[in-house]
């Protein structure tokens, strides 16, 4: 655990080199040399996980990212996502094991069972396309057959991915914020794989989560056997996918969730703040959920939660987070229902209160920010993941309540 300076936060950028670009314009803790991520002095990076898949630019993120991790050591902390767990998958299953459903015309078809396997279980419609893409960038073969080798590549022992996710970790607490990819809730926080033992404290929890993760990636490097059948990594693989019928892993903080199905953020359960309160944790910063074109807020009057995932939005660039002891400053570009465009800075403070972060009681629209005229910019998620971002003057908010939900 970390305690000091301020940390600079990007997650989900899922392949896009731009929403990257876009948050080292907003931030001065960080900048690029080249192909390399340069860190102020004080300051620590975190990335909340999700590397892959939904850009041209997957690998090229994983390279900038273990490459600072190797040149900063702990200042620069890389959570793994789910979209970067589930490729360990691609180890078995592009090699004699492909999914249960997999259409058995195709299985002797590598290149078919891969375009199955991203299509229809890893919501990664067009991540073949995207490596196909890479590949040509670095000057490489992109044929459909090189697009398959690439990726078994990447999970080889010594390949790409393996040894970033060999460099990342579950969870990782800085003072008074906590971070984990996806959740926290009543059934994942204090359960740990692999064991029975209920870890009650913040620190003893983080801990244990990322030593059952650190074994179960050495024990995939070194392709170790079970005489069940089952490899000694496939918990950790069952951890980050989500419960069969359902969007997520309430027992999981990479495929957890902390909003409802439209994707609107809810503060944890009461007992989850309190719990946290007890080791002086009062924030939690997640990814995962989309959450519109800027991050969003969720605060009550002694804890916020704050969902950043960059993944999907109306703009192409992504915004910066950064955190400072009590304080946090949000700063992007966000588009309107009307198609105004915006540059938008947010700031809160850890017990000041502020329209940041509240819901309107009547129809649930979530301030993201108070804008210099003293208008707000509001949001709420809809069905068919549809999104309203909303300027309200101060007197169309009407009243406002905490975003609070019992069912986690």
């Amino acid at each position: 655990m970390s305690t000091t300076g301020p940390v600079s936060y990007v997650t989900d950028l899922e392949g896009q080199w731009d929403r990257l670009l876009g948050t080292v314009e907003r931030d001065s803790l960080i900048s690029l040399d080249g192909e390399r991520l340069v860190l102020a002095d004080g300051a620590t990076f975190v990335f909340g996980g999700d590397a892959l898949d939904r850009g041209s630019s997957s690998r090229r993120l994983l390279r900038l990212f273990l490459d600072a991790k190797e040149r900063y050591g702990e200042r620069v902390v890389l959570l793994a996502g789910n979209r970067d767990l589930n490729k360990l998958r691609l180890a078995t299953e592009l090699t004699g094991a492909p999914p249960i459903n997999t259409p058995e015309a195709i299985l002797d078809d590598r290149v078919a069972v891969l375009r199955y396997i991203f299509e229809r279980t890893m919501g990664a419609a067009e991540a073949f396309l995207h490596r196909a893409n890479e590949l040509l960038t670095e000057g490489r073969d992109a044929s459909d057959d090189a697009v398959v080798a690439s990726f078994l590549e990447d999970v080889t022992p010594d390949g790409l991915l393996s040894r970033y996710l060999a460099s990342c970790a579950l969870g990782y607490r800085h003072g008074e914020t906590l971070f984990v990819h996806g959740g926290l809730g009543l059934q994942s926080f204090g359960q740990v794989p692999g064991t029975d033992e209920r870890f009650e404290g913040v620190d003893d929890f983080v801990a244990a989560l990322n030593r059952f993760y650190v074994s179960r990636i050495e024990a995939f490097r070194s392709r170790s056997g079970s005489e069940s059948g089952r490899s000694p990594w496939s918990d950790l693989v069952d951890y980050q996918a989500p419960v069969p019928g359902m969007h997520e892993n309430p027992r999981s903080v990479v495929y957890g969730r902390l909003s409802d199905p439209y994707n609107n953020p809810m503060l944890p359960p009461r007992q989850i703040i309190d719990t946290l309160a007890r080791d002086e944790v009062r924030r939690l910063v997640v990814g995962h959920s989309p959450s519109g074109d800027l991050p969003a807020f969720v605060r009550d009057d002694e804890f916020e939660l704050i969902v950043a995932d960059n993944s999907r939005g109306r703009v192409d660039t992504g915004s910066s987070l950064r955190i400072d002891g009590e304080h946090v400053v949000a700063r992007g570009r966000t588009k309107l229902d009307d198609d105004t465009s915006l540059e938008v800075e947010s700031r809160t403070s850890l017990g000041v209160r502020s329209p940041v972060g509240l819901r309107t009681a009547g129809d649930g629209r979530l301030v993201k920010a108070v804008l210099d005229d003293g208008a707000a910019l509001t949001y709420r998620g809809m069905p068919r993941y549809m999104i309203e971002q909303v300027r309200l003057e101060p007197t169309e908010l009407g009243a406002l309540e905490s975003a609070t939900r019992d069912r986690f």
